[in-house]
Formats: C-alpha cells, structure tokens, sequence
C-alpha cells in the first residue's frame, strides 16, 4: 500500500503535528448570572457548578475568570421586579449595568458581552412588547435599542440581542452609532432555534413565559435554509459576529454559514447541552471531560469561532493541565 493513513496517527507527537482543530482559550465565553442584593453566591440547580451572583461577589469570579485566562463574559440579569415593557433591562442603574461597571473596574480588558431581550425583565416573559398574545415586532425595537445603548453607556465592549425580532440588528446599530457608540460591537443570535435545550437556562434566568411559547419569533428547528437567510439579513445590517443557537443540533448550519458567508461565527453550547452531559457523568456513563473536550472541537471543525458554554471554566482548568 502507497497509502496508510495510520501512519499520522502513530504516536501523540504525530498527531498533534497534523491536528487540523484545536480548541483555546481565546475561543470561550463564559456566561455569568447577576442578581440584585448582597452576599449572594448561589449555585444555579438546574446548572450545577454555575451561580448567581450579587454585585458584591463578583470579585471573586472574575477574580477565578482572570487567572484562568478566560478573556470573555457574557452577562444575564435577574432584576429584583418586572414589568410589560421590561424597564429595569434599560435603567442606568440596571443589574446589568452595574455587573459592567464592577467587571470593568476589576479586570478593563475582560471583554464584557451583554445579553440583550426582555424576557428576564417583563411580568409576561416573552422577549418583546405584547399587543394580547402577539410580540409586536417593530415596538419591540424601540426598546431594544434602549437597552442597547444603556449597556454600551455602561461599558459593554459588544451587544448580543438574542430577541429574534426582524430588524433589530439595524436598529441597534443605528442606536449605537447615533449615540457615539460606533466601536460598540454587535454579536446577533443570528439562526436561534425554538428550541427544548433552553430548559434549564429558563429556570436560571427566571425567563420561562407565563403563557405559550416563542414560535412566533424563535425560527423552527427543521428549518436549516431559513436560518442561513436570517444570517445574511444580520450582516447586511451591520451585525459584526453572527451566532448559531444551539450548537450541537444545528452544526449543519454552523457549518453551511461559515462555507457561505466567512464571518466570524459564535455558537452557544446551551444549557440542555451541558445538562446531559453533568448528568451523564454524574451516574457514570460518560467521561465527562473526553465528551466535553469532543462536543466542542466538533463546534469549531463545523466553523464556529467563538463558543459561549458553561463549560469554560473547567476547560480552562483542563487546557492549562496540558501545557
């Protein structure tokens, strides 16, 4: 034989030489969960070794963040109260913005991605502004916006509206930049599925809606060549990274995106995800660091560039064990 492909998988020292993926830290997002009130660290049930913290503990994880080298965070708000237009998602004073101003104060060069949506912030739980049982999707821009440019005042390095309304991409770039904000970034939920994996992050943000679900506005999951069309419509209007919402069961899509378009693509590795997997080590099943090491390379071969998961920290532990 002229041909033995076993030959470049002889030994470790080989294989490394001929590696085509690797996974760094550069390529994680960790997401952290604030919370209004004082002295609180409390691990999240449904995400276990994931917590919510209050303003004062977040030291100590940025702190940990810091060492490990993690160089990104994206951050959800629980507000202390709610209502139909979500108003604490856009108080200066928000959860969200004071999370900023602290990260920004212990670590200026953490770059600080913020979530933007309503769900976490209205009485109703659904991720717009309700006409009866209708998102009204062009309403709901207005406020977007809003939160938007209150996030950037605060300090946030990149906006990631995760709403899924036509549009907002433009009217929050549009926001952004009227309000000199023009080197704020934009990272859209680009193809984000309607999704059964969002349970546990549900519980986490206290986002579940109080009635129905978001089919009207989050894409069907059998739809691969719709969610390159909303893709393209987000780069036409401005959108800097573009992401695919889960990451395991849609990476024909992350895959067909990164073949089409070359823009830098984020995949979250949601909290479904990471669930079954804790879970699965937990009763013995799995090696939870091998399953988790090979979900994420798979991400990065499909083409994604950066991967949000609640695994980061521990893949940083493990990455810094290898060198």
């Amino acid at each position: 034989m002229l041909k033995r492909s076993r030959r470049l998988r002889v030994s470790e020292g080989i294989r490394d030489l001929v590696r085509e993926t690797t996974l760094s830290l550069n390529d994680l997002i960790y997401p952290l969960f604030v919370v209004e009130g004082t002295g609180i660290k409390k691990e999240i049930s449904s995400l276990e070794r994931n917590y919510h913290y209050s303003i004062d503990r977040l030291p100590e994880i940025i702190e940990e963040i810091t060492k490990l080298g993690i160089k990104s965070v994206i951050l959800f708000g629980i507000p202390d109260k709610k209502d139909a237009c979500g108003s604490e998602a856009f108080n200066d004073n928000g959860i969200v913005q004071k999370a900023i101003r602290k990260i920004k104060e212990l670590n200026e060069n953490l770059v600080v991605i913020t979530d933007v949506c309503m769900c976490e912030y209205t009485d109703h739980g659904h991720c717009g502004i309700l006409h009866g049982h209708y998102v009204d999707n062009d309403e709901t821009l207005k406020f977007l916006s809003k939160i938007a440019v209150s996030h950037a005042k605060a300090g946030a390095d990149m906006i990631a509206p995760s709403d899924m309304m036509d549009g907002r991409v433009r009217a929050i770039r549009d926001a952004l930049d009227e309000n000199g904000f023009k080197e704020v970034s934009i990272m859209a939920y680009s193809a984000k599925y309607a999704s059964a994996f969002y349970g546990p992050f549900r519980e986490a943000a206290n986002s579940a809606p109080s009635f129905g679900n978001r089919k009207q506005y989050q894409m069907d999951p059998a739809n691969g060549n719709e969610g390159l069309r909303e893709i393209a419509q987000d780069l036409e209007e401005g959108a800097d990274i573009v992401m695919v919402k889960p990451a395991l069961s849609y990476l024909d899509v992350v895959k067909a995106a990164k073949e089409r378009f070359n823009a830098p693509m984020a995949v979250y590795n949601v909290s479904g995800e990471y669930a079954m997997v804790k879970a699965a080590g937990k009763m013995g099943l799995i090696d939870e660091k091998a399953i988790t090491m090979e979900m994420l390379l798979s991400m990065k071969r499909a083409g994604a560039d950066l991967i949000i998961t609640y695994f980061a920290l521990d893949v940083a532990r493990w990455l810094k064990e290898e060198e």
